[in-house]
């Protein structure tokens, strides 16, 4: 498997798979999901097959990439990171999942168009939410509670759940409005990452 678009620094490889992500988001604004083949995707993007599979497996590890890669510069506009302390960069990151959502949905015919492939998407945002949970999250977690992967896993189903409801809200409120209400459900989750404080024990004799 390719190593993750987060992580390749090599720019050559960065501007390829920019070129692929860029060909398949142009794409599918013609056409549904599952009408693309990499064929098209590598002629869209001026280069060929076997330099496709350099990158990507096949077109559903492209789509996940592209998600990510959206949902990163999303991130990167915020200068969001999370290292496990700070309340903000978690509002921040509720924000930018609301307005991926927003921008993502824009046009009703290609929201239609591709609701086929709606769980694939979803998938790959809540493994970039994942992701960002993860590099703040403590190696070790408390020995008495669940795993900082679990903990980062739950939270982050719960942020695209929580934000995708609003999402589907009637007459939703502003983003900034929900994201209080959202916090209050996340915070509780990821505090439960932190080691526990060893407690002293009054001894009588």
């Amino acid at each position: 498997m390719p190593i993750s678009d987060c992580e390749v620094r090599d720019p050559r490889m960065r501007r390829t798979r920019q070129l692929l992500q860029g060909a398949l988001r142009t794409l599918m604004q013609s056409k549904s999901f599952d009408e693309i083949a990499v064929q098209d995707i590598t002629e869209a993007a001026t280069v060929n097959r076997a330099t496709f599979y350099d990158h990507y497996t096949d077109k559903y590890a492209l789509l996940e990439a592209m998600v990510a890669s959206g949902f990163h510069v999303l991130l990167h506009e915020r200068n969001v990171s999370y290292d496990g302390t700070c309340p903000s960069a978690v509002s921040s990151l509720i924000l930018a999942t609301c307005d991926y959502l927003t921008h993502t949905h824009t046009s009703r015919t290609e929201c239609q168009r591709q609701s086929a492939f709606q769980p694939l998407i979803e998938a790959a945002l809540i493994t970039a939410i994942r992701r960002v949970l993860m590099e703040g999250m403590p190696k070790s977690g408390s020995a008495s509670g669940p795993p900082p992967e679990m903990i980062a896993t739950a939270a982050s189903w719960a942020i695209y759940g929580a934000v995708k409801e609003w999402f589907r809200t009637p007459g939703r409120p502003p983003a900034e409005e929900v994201i209080p209400v959202v916090m209050q459900l996340i915070i509780p989750m990821l505090e439960s990452a932190a080691p526990k404080e060893p407690q002293l024990v009054a001894v009588h004799y």
